[in-house]
C-alpha cells in the first residue's frame, strides 16, 4: 500500500482531512489575526484570552509562549503589524499642512478602530514598551516645518499640540459608539459633526496667541 493510499484510508476512517503543517511565519500571522479578531468581537474591557486566541488560530496554546513569550508581546506584535500595514499606503500625508494632515489622520483612525482598541488595551495593561506616539522624530520634523511655513505659529507648543490632537482622535474613536448611543445621533452623522469640530480645534491651534480671545 502506498503512502498516498494510506493517507486516504486514514482520512476516510476518521472523516477528517489532515491539516498541512504550517511554518512559523504562517503560525505567527494566524495568531496575530486571531488576536485582532477576538479584540474586535469582544471589546477592550473583555481582555484577550490566550487559549481563545490559540483556538481561533487553530494552534496549540503553548505556541503563543513559544513565539511571543507573553500576552502583551502578542498584542504589541498585533498592533505593530497593523501600523506597518497601514502606514505603507499613506506616507504621502507627511507633505500636507498641519491641519489637513491631522484631519486626514482623524479620518484614517475612524476607519481603523481595531488598531485604536489594541493600543488602548496595551496602555491599560501598563505595557512600558508600548509607544503611543510612533514615528515621533518624523512627526516633530513635520511640525517644525509647519512652523517654518506658517501653518503653525512660532509660539505654538508643537509637542503638546501633537499629544492633544492624537488623544482627541483616539478618545473619540474609542467612545464614538457610546457617544452616539447616549446622544441619539447616528454614528455616521456624529462622525461628520465630530470631524467638523476637530477642524475648528485645529484652526485654533494654528492661530497665533496674540490673535486669540483672552481667557476670562
Amino acid at each position: 500500500m502506498t503512502k498516498s493510499h494510506t493517507r486516504e484510508v486514514e482520512q476516510a476512517e476518521t472523516g477528517k482531512k489532515r491539516r498541512r503543517r504550517r511554518s512559523r511565519e504562517e503560525t505567527e500571522a494566524d495568531l496575530l489575526a486571531a488576536a485582532r479578531t477576538l479584540l474586535d468581537r469582544d471589546g477592550v474591557l473583555a481582555g484577550v484570552n490566550l487559549r481563545e486566541i490559540a483556538a481561533e488560530a487553530g494552534v496549540n496554546h503553548g505556541q503563543i509562549y513559544q513565539y511571543f513569550g507573553t500576552r502583551q508581546s502578542l498584542l504589541r506584535a498585533a498592533a505593530a503589524d497593523l501600523v506597518e500595514n497601514q502606514t505603507e499606503d499613506r506616507d504621502d500625508h507627511w507633505e500636507q499642512p498641519f491641519a489637513e494632515r491631522r484631519l486626514a489622520m482623524f479620518r484614517h483612525r475612524l476607519g481603523e478602530p481595531e488598531l485604536v482598541k489594541l493600543e488602548a488595551l496595551l496602555a491599560l495593561d501598563r505595557d512600558d514598551s508600548f509607544s503611543p506616539l510612533p514615528r515621533l522624530a518624523q512627526t516633530l520634523q513635520a511640525l517644525q516645518r509647519d512652523q517654518a511655513d506658517g501653518s503653525l505659529p512660532d509660539d505654538a507648543d508643537i509637542l503638546a499640540a501633537h499629544v492633544m490632537t492624537a488623544a482627541a482622535q483616539m478618545g473619540y474613536v474609542i467612545f464614538r459608539e457610546a457617544y452616539a448611543r447616549d446622544t441619539g445621533i447616528p454614528v455616521d452623522e456624529l462622525d461628520t459633526r465630530a470631524a467638523r469640530a476637530f477642524s475648528l480645534m485645529l484652526a485654533g491651534l494654528a492661530t497665533p496667541s496674540s490673535q486669540q480671545t483672552p481667557q476670562v
